[in-house]
């Protein structure tokens, strides 16, 4: 088990690197995470070609197992819609819907089939490799726990706990996790990792024997702050963020692209392909001006498509879409952004606020279904093979017979929307496929007038993902005491870890 001390402190991409450490080990190794709460979510595809959900962290730590996604590896995900309620998504599909109200029923219907789930890969597998959710100290979830510690309990597995010494406090943070928890929890807890860490070794190592001499626990290694480490992002992504590094423009001219960070922003990843070409610079903003100066403007998906739209409007970035539109520079929208695209929503699934206007750029009408397409789809877009996966209610139930498809599938269906310099795709991950990506960003400057861009002919999004993966398993190799690790997976927690007061009361 990887814990942290917090969210957003290293388990997903530590959890990736222990995997593929122990993948080049030779080792059958799986990934798994009981519960995750993220909208940003990948599809899987089962032997019977049944889609199902699962986070985007878990997909990217089966290709660091060389192994295809599976359901199992994140048997629940929930995905907010608002600050009070979450669609459960329970071994790949929408169930139900979560809140203060049927927390304690659902928790045991999750728990069980996240149980369920460890139990057959850990059959399976030579090991399990699992992540945490959150922080293992949250004492108010402890008696419902089966995502940290319940779960390291129920499968008798050592634990690592990961702290982001970038946030500061880390020490504190350490042991008070630990310090926190009630003795049979403790008695798991081996020891822990230094994540991001910038400068000088010999300055930290005082700290590092002493929070070893405080707890009785081994500190397995530090890791250092590494910028690269940026795809497959799966936790909010800032205001403002800039996304990767990109090289240098291969042109004369650079593409500058602003995605709106809408409130609830689901699989913004789609905006990391396309920050992978040189001269491509891809920035998420709430800013009106940021827009006004953009070439392309991305609407990203969201998981509350009516909602998000009306925040578009009450902040004013409505008008700054339309203004850019207007100004025949390109516009793009991903499955929620799309919708908003349109001339009208139905919605009595999501939102419950039956027909709203859209921005009314593309002449298609949107009506929301109870059930979730979920689909891994190819076909060809400009002149190029290309892949993606669908994740959404809305449908598209109504569109004017002249519009021009953006996506042509094999039997002839079309999927998504042109109007000149307006697009629109249900489909993520569609800039994954390198050369539609490639005729796109060209296409988009050539409406923007930056006809001194360029793209790179031999970007491989496929190759930057895995080089992700084997960089993550590098650090691990590199960095943290690795005999140590191997000897947690053959024998478990070492006999005997002190008990550090004053802990949490002991469970019934």
């Amino acid at each position: 088990m990887i814990a942290g001390t917090t969210s957003d402190a290293g388990k997903s991409v530590l959890t990736a690197g222990v995997c593929r450490w122990l993948h080049r080990r030779g080792v059958r190794v799986a990934p798994f995470k009981a519960q995750n709460m993220s909208n940003n979510s990948a599809v899987v595809v089962d032997a019977q070609g049944r889609g199902g959900e699962i986070g985007r962290a878990q997909a990217l730590q089966a290709v660091a197992c060389g192994l295809e996604p599976q359901v199992r590896f994140n048997p629940v995900l929930l995905k907010p819609g608002s600050d009070h309620t979450s669609q459960v998504v329970l071994l790949g599909q929408a169930v139900d819907h979560i809140d203060a109200a049927n927390f304690r029923r659902l928790k045991t219907t999750m728990s069980g089939a996240a149980f369920t789930a460890y139990d057959e890969l850990s059959a399976e597998y030579d090991v399990v490799v699992c992540e945490g959710a959150g922080s293992p100290a949250e004492i108010n979830l402890r008696d419902h726990d089966y995502v940290n510690m319940g779960l390291a309990r129920h499968g008798q597995m050592p634990t690592i706990v990961v702290g982001d010494i970038d946030r500061g406090g880390v020490f504190a943070a350490m042991f008070g996790t630990v310090a926190l928890l009630d003795p049979e929890d403790q008695a798991l807890v081996a020891g822990f990792v230094v994540n991001k860490f910038r400068g000088s070794r010999a300055l930290l190592q005082p700290g590092l024997d002493m929070i070893e001499s405080a707890t009785g626990r081994t500190v397995y290694g530090v890791l250092p702050f590494d910028v690269d480490l940026w795809l497959d992002a799966e936790d909010a992504l800032a205001y403002g963020r800039v996304l990767g590094r990109p090289g240098p423009a291969r042109g004369s001219e650079w593409l500058r692209v602003a995605v709106v960070r809408l409130p609830h922003i689901s699989n913004a990843t789609d905006a990391e392909a396309l920050a992978c070409e040189p001269g491509v610079s891809v920035r998420l903003t709430v800013e009106p001006g940021e827009l006004a100066d953009a070439d392309l403007v991305v609407l990203p998906g969201t998981k509350a498509t009516v909602d998000d739209l009306r925040w578009l409007r009450e902040t004013g970035l409505d008008q700054a879409v339309l203004a850019h539109a207007r100004a025949g520079r390109p516009l793009l929208g991903i499955c929620g952004g799309f919708q908003m695209l349109a001339e009208q929503i139905t919605d009595e699934v999501e939102s419950r606020r039956g027909e709203v206007p859209g921005l009314g750029l593309l002449p298609v009408r949107i009506a929301f279904a109870a059930d979730k397409t979920l689909a891994r789809p190819a076909g060809q877009a400009l002149g190029a093979d290309v892949r993606g996966y669908e994740i959404h209610h809305g449908r598209v139930a109504h569109r004017a017979p002249e519009l021009q498809a953006l996506i042509t599938l094999p039997g002839g269906e079309t999927e998504g929307a042109v109007a000149g310099n307006v697009f629109g795709t249900h489909w993520h991950g569609a800039f994954e496929s390198d050369d539609f990506r490639r005729r796109f960003l060209t296409h988009a400057a050539g409406l923007a007038g930056r006809h001194g861009f360029a793209v790179a002919p031999d970007t491989s999004f496929a190759a930057l993902r895995e080089a992700t993966v084997d960089r993550l398993g590098d650090l691990v190799e590199e960095h943290l005491d690795t005999d140590a690790l191997w000897r947690l997976v053959e024998k478990g927690a070492p006999p005997g870890l002190p008990f550090l007061p004053p802990g949490a009361p002991a469970l019934a």
